[in-house]
């Protein structure tokens, strides 16, 4: 026998051995069940479509009552017969254990590639004091697909925003969308930021436990307030941090709805004295639905309250307070250089936002002053024999 038929009778057996060892592993891995999904806690309703069937063994912590709420897998639910709060609720749920998404939203009649565009400072110090974060300065024309795009399951609140006949009504609904939806900040172009939102809160907050940062606009300590605000305390909303989802965005994106259809129905008119911008989807419903969340039992615990939180609670302050799941910044903050009500200029180290009111309508009280102006000249004018000086 020569070698080299040797050699291949070797060769052809180990291939044999190689074969029947590999073809026996195989066989017997067959028998192994692969890792599955992880099955329902509880068996007897595994398979079931109800969000109790579903429901996992983890909790997390209510921040505004202290309780622990069961974290739920959301199911496929029939939306036809849901209000418009609970239809916003079920598509767009609120985590406050999330992060703050790192979104800065403008809004503006066109972006900073347009050669006319008149905000490149205010815009830029967005983007430098904040890398890493997306930026976006979105036009009339856009956001209109993009709401399209976020809202298409609720369909009143599409009909309420093309509804709105002036661009401010439209720009004001706008941000409590875009928060609501996707989260982040929002701030009007005219804006500057002093320092990055990361510095808006103390260290010692944790950012898991609050979901929604807002800054006082107004805070008019005198008799007379009324003459030249809508609210004693005023929350300002041309600057928001949110995190998407959050109670105070769904209820003002609910009120704005109903009121808008409502005007649609009977004909109008949008705008009125009973209903000013401001009152219909500006700083004042702002206001008041940020005090309607803090004394609302659903969202926080009242069985030890001495009454409800007002704006006593906010008067006079210079550092920020937190209140369940909000951050209150004092007046300085987004509102500094006004020169009255306690705000402190803008190197103060509270200071963190500069607005113009340029890119929008300037402030309750300067709008008042020109009003209370023409009236007093009317005033005069009755008091001359109509004549006047």
């Amino acid at each position: 026998m020569s070698s080299s038929f040797k050699r291949a009778v070797i060769f052809a057996a180990f291939l044999l051995t190689a074969f029947y060892f590999l073809h026996t592993s195989h066989s017997s891995a067959k028998g192994v069940v692969p890792p599955t999904r992880p099955q329902y806690a509880d068996k007897d309703n595994a398979g079931k479509d109800t969000a109790a069937s579903s429901s996992s063994s983890t909790s997390s912590k209510n921040p505004a009552t202290g309780h622990d709420t069961p974290t739920v897998q959301k199911v496929i639910q029939d939306m036809s017969k849901m209000t418009t709060y609970e239809k916003l609720a079920y598509q767009y749920p609120y985590d406050v254990e999330t992060k703050f998404p790192a979104f800065i939203w403008q809004t503006w009649k066109t972006t900073p590639a347009d050669g006319k565009f008149d905000f490149r400072d205010q815009e830029a110090s967005w983007t430098e004091l904040h890398p890493g974060f997306i930026h976006e300065v979105i036009t009339d024309q856009v956001a209109v697909h993009l709401l399209r795009l976020l809202y298409a399951s609720v369909p009143e609140v599409l009909e309420a925003y093309h509804a709105l006949p002036q661009p401010v009504l439209k720009a004001d609904f706008f941000r409590y969308l875009i928060l609501f939806a996707r989260g982040g900040i929002y701030s009007d172009i005219d804006t500057y930021a002093i320092q990055s939102a990361l510095s808006w809160i103390p260290p010692t907050v944790p950012q898991t436990s609050i979901g929604l940062i807002v800054g006082i606009e107004a805070d008019p300590d005198r008799p007379d307030w009324a003459d030249w605000y809508s609210r004693r305390i005023q929350f300002c909303q041309w600057t928001i941090q949110a995190k998407p989802g959050h109670p105070v965005l769904r209820d003002i994106i609910a009120r704005i709805t109903k009121e808008t259809l409502k005007r649609k129905k009977e004909g109008g008119p949008f705008i009125s004295k009973d209903k000013s911008v401001v009152e219909f989807t500006g700083p004042a419903i702002w206001t008041d639905v940020i005090f309607d969340y803090f004394n609302d039992p659903k969202f926080f615990d009242k069985s030890s309250s001495k009454g409800d939180i007002t704006y006593k609670h906010f008067t006079g302050m210079t550092t920020s307070k937190k209140v369940g799941d909000v951050v209150v910044l004092p007046i300085t903050s987004f509102s500094p250089g006004v020169q009255q009500m306690g705000a402190k200029e803008y190197d103060d180290p509270m200071a963190f936002v500069k607005h113009d009111f340029e890119g929008t309508w300037k402030p309750e009280s300067e709008r008042h002053i020109g009003e209370k102006k023409e009236e007093d000249e009317k005033d005069a004018g009755k008091k001359d024999g109509g004549k006047k000086a």
